[in-house]
């Protein structure tokens, strides 16, 4: 590692869980990100400040007026520009060492499948549940991690679904497919900085499962209730039954 490198890292690099040697596994991780909105925003500035090798970002859609309120990856300037160009512009101001990859299109099928297989892990930022099931279903195949997070209103969740983990749920085992509700922000409205909350830990828990320390939430619901500012934890077992992951 360079010395610029060790300056740079040098407040993460201080933690004993952490250290060089784990510093080192981030700048070698790849991570995919699906989804440049409220989450995807602060998941990525965090990940990329804190040295992730290489960022794969991936989005569809283009900067509105309506999306600064939360985006805030996304400026004034930003307006009409695709979303996977206008964050890789704010990541390189915040850490111009980082690679970065970017997939200007809706992530299904082959093109999520062979792109989930290349990472080293698969942070979920969409506000849909078809293209959620659809992630799932591909870190299940590759036994690709998958950090999940939903926010809405004021309210917020967070998961880790680790298909390498035997006694993991996937997110199917949370939600069935089919049982779609509408959770766009358009719809029902979100109060900005939860977003900001529930993005950044997205991002403290890829960090923490590329390096390998601590306890992930795989396993467990985090569940925010900002308007109380309450925090509950719910159980998250994996399903004996559930028709992707299950054994019976």
């Amino acid at each position: 590692m360079k010395d610029v490198a060790l300056l740079r890292y040098s407040r993460q690099i201080m933690l004993p869980e952490m250290d060089v040697v784990g510093q080192q596994k981030l700048l070698n991780a790849t991570v995919l990100i699906v989804g440049l909105g409220g989450l995807g925003c602060p998941a990525a500035m965090y990940l990329a400040a804190a040295g992730v090798g290489h960022l794969v970002l991936a989005d569809d859609d283009t900067v509105e007026v309506t999306n600064l309120q939360r985006q805030i990856a996304h400026s004034h300037a930003d307006l009409g520009q695709s979303k996977v160009e206008s964050v890789c512009t704010t990541l390189q101001g915040l850490n111009p060492d980082v690679k970065f990859t970017l997939l200007n299109k809706r992530m299904l099928g082959d093109d999520l499948d062979s792109t989930i297989k290349s990472v080293n892990l698969v942070l979920d930022a969409t506000d849909n549940f078809a293209t959620r099931f659809a992630i799932n279903r591909s870190c299940v195949k590759h036994r690709i991690p998958l950090v999940s997070g939903a926010a809405i209103r004021m309210e917020g969740q967070v998961a880790v679904f680790d298909a390498g983990n035997h006694s993991s749920p996937c997110y199917q085992c949370l939600y069935q497919e089919g049982e779609e509700l509408d959770t766009s922000c358009a719809s029902n409205g979100v109060m900005a900085p939860i977003v900001g909350i529930i993005g950044s830990v997205q991002a403290m828990e890829a960090i923490k499962m590329i390096v390998g320390i601590g306890e992930s939430l795989c396993g467990r619901l985090l569940l925010l209730d900002a308007k109380h500012m309450q925090w509950r934890e719910m159980k998250l077992p994996r399903d004996p039954y559930c028709r992707l992951c299950g054994k019976e």
